[in-house]
């Protein structure tokens, strides 16, 4: 007899932790970035509409309310983030003090702090709302934007990963906007004493040109002026392109490896999956697609085109049959029968709870056909079974009739 392993109970700690996180996916989690985007919004709406000299009293009263309220929420979020530092990963080897220490002296805890202290500054009317405090506190708020944000911190691999490519690039930058200033200023000194008088003024001009703004408050009127000036234009296009298409390669192989372990770490907990080998299962990995849904979201209707089916690999969905709903958890999918039979789906199935599952198109499905036939004999299995109870079902139903 086995017994089953009791589930460890989390703390309230790990919970909060968990629905505080930005990257998890879970119910708690997106309701909280959700009124936390809400308050984000509120407060710096509120903000904005206080600095308006020809707002009514009443509006003014409600605006400072709502900047309070807000900057109560944001206090409340730094100290729950605070508290909940030492269930970080990357603090585990720290002590509980220690790991708070380090989190409050990150960027993410610098902003919370910054965030809150003008903005109480202004609900106890230290200072004015429309004051420069007030316009520090509506960019300190925008700041807090980045919490949102997890591909900064994707990009800012980029660009550690790309940075020698990268150097190479400003470093070619750099030669021609001094080389560009150099002669400009040889050129057109004589002519524009006042606007090429120093070498800085022409690097000026320099940039404006090389980054293909053009503002136009400097021109050159010299021949030599202008063939530079052309030459400056041209090279600027080129450098900024190959610089963004440096940044967009990285930026794309980041997302992809990122996806792939994302994948990953979702198709080890289906049983179908975790029993194939490792080459195998980095064959499949690089075809799933995760999908997160809801509650109560209705995944595939029936009697539409099946152009996919899902595995699950986090909570339930419901199979509305006929004759009887049926219930599937996690290791189990669903949507197999649409692509075997090419025929249109067969049951509407909405989730009972949040979800994730792991997508497996039809191109995708009968190119795997032919490198894996295990995984797919086990698939038609599966929908040989599921015919047979569907066909029973209905028999069932006609007897009783």
């Amino acid at each position: 007899m086995v017994c089953p392993v009791p589930a460890t109970s989390s703390t309230l700690g790990e919970r909060l932790y968990t629905a505080l996180k930005p990257t998890d996916s879970g119910a708690g989690s997106r309701r909280w970035q959700s009124f936390h985007l809400f308050a984000l919004g509120a407060g710096l709406l509120a903000v904005t509409l206080s600095s308006v000299d020809s707002l009514p009293d009443l509006a003014n009263e409600i605006a400072s309310f709502v900047i309070m309220l807000v900057a109560v929420v944001f206090l409340v979020e730094y100290a729950l983030r605070l508290w909940t530092a030492p269930e970080a990963p990357n603090y585990a080897g720290h002590s509980e003090m220690g790991a708070r220490i380090r989190w409050a002296c990150s960027p993410i805890g610098l902003i919370g702090l910054l965030a809150i202290v003008p903005a109480f500054a202004i609900s106890v009317h230290a200072v004015g709302a429309d004051s420069d405090l007030a316009a520090l506190f509506c960019i300190l708020w925008i700041l807090k934007l980045g919490v949102h944000a997890p591909a900064l911190g994707t990009l800012a691999r980029v660009i550690s990963n790309e940075r020698a490519t990268l150097a190479s690039v400003l470093i070619i930058f750099i030669i021609v906007l001094v080389s560009a200033a150099t002669a400009t200023y040889f050129f057109e000194r004589a002519r524009q004493p006042e606007a090429f008088s120093n070498l800085p003024a022409a690097l000026w001009w320099a940039v404006v040109t090389l980054t293909t703004t053009g503002y136009g408050d400097i021109v050159p009127l010299t021949t030599g002026g202008r063939i530079v000036g052309s030459v400056v234009m041209v090279s600027g296009i080129l450098v900024l392109a190959l610089m963004t298409g440096i940044l967009a390669t990285g930026f794309a192989e980041e997302e992809r490896r990122r996806e792939y372990l994302r994948v990953w770490d979702q198709v080890v907990k289906v049983p179908m999956f975790a029993e194939l080998g490792t080459v195998t299962l980095s064959e499949i990995v690089g075809k799933l697609r995760v999908r997160h849904y809801p509650p109560r979201f209705v995944v595939v209707r029936r009697d539409e085109p099946g152009d996919a089916m899902f595995f699950i690999s986090e909570g339930e969905v419901e199979v509305r049959l006929p004759h009887e709903p049926v219930r599937l958890g996690q290791g189990g999918f669903f949507g197999e029968m649409a692509l075997l039979d090419r025929l249109p789906r067969s049951a509407t199935i909405v989730t009972t709870q949040p979800t994730t599952l792991l997508v497996l198109y039809a191109s995708d499905f009968y190119e795997i056909a032919a490198h894996i036939p295990s995984l797919v004999a086990a698939v038609e299995k599966e929908a040989r079974r599921r015919r047979q109870e569907n066909e029973s079902g209905k028999a069932a139903v006609g007897t009783q009739r």
